[in-house]
């Protein structure tokens, strides 16, 4: 069996919570996300509220209110994941992508690396977007035109808005260790030296 990551931050108990703790749990079980318990990054913030409020609510903005359709939205969030081996953010978005319309191979292939070959134009779009953004750290005429044809200029600055939210998302999760629930496979193998 593989090495599960172990978290490096222990869970803040409701019954232990400052006030800023408690307001930073409530303004995200209220919020749009559905809340009801605390996990990956909402659990981590809880170490630092001031900053996890201001975060929860950028990621508020970006997954709910941006002008990317949930599927495009979806899976842009889906490569960063996979570009960053992010456990916790797969195995909360995997789910959340197919529901909004990406398709099972699509997402299978991301998983694994892949281009994936089979997915709709405006997918691979944005796929080759980000692939080259995280490569070269810039993008191209060609590929920026492409995504700016399909996004327009504020779709444009929000997707990358998502893409950066989603990276510091990632970051977080990684550093930190966020577990999936342990009757869960880990989406992604991990060096047993990390953890």
């Amino acid at each position: 069996m593989p090495k599960r990551p172990q978290p490096r931050l222990k869970d803040v108990p409701a019954s232990k919570m400052t006030a800023q703790q408690r307001r930073l749990r409530e303004a995200i079980f209220s919020g749009p996300r559905g809340k009801t318990s605390l996990a990956g990054p909402f659990a981590i913030w809880l170490h630092a509220p001031e900053f996890g409020d201001l975060a929860q609510k950028l990621g508020a903005h970006c997954r709910y209110n941006t002008a990317l359709p949930p599927r495009l939205s979806e899976f842009a969030i889906l490569v960063t994941a996979s570009l960053w081996r992010a456990q916790y953010e797969w195995f909360a978005h995997a789910p959340i992508a197919q529901g909004a319309g990406v398709a099972p191979q699509t997402i299978r292939a991301l998983q694994a690396g892949r281009r994936p070959k089979s997915a709709p134009a405006d997918e691979l779009a944005l796929y080759d977007f980000i692939k080259e953004l995280y490569r070269t750290k810039r993008v191209g005429q060609g590929t920026f035109a492409k995504v700016s044809a399909l996004l327009g200029d504020a779709g444009m600055v929000e997707f990358v808005g998502v893409l950066g939210y989603y990276a510091l998302i990632s970051m977080t999760l990684n550093v930190f260790m966020s577990p999936i629930p342990a009757n869960e496979p880990l989406p992604f193998a991990e060096d047993s030296d990390r953890v």
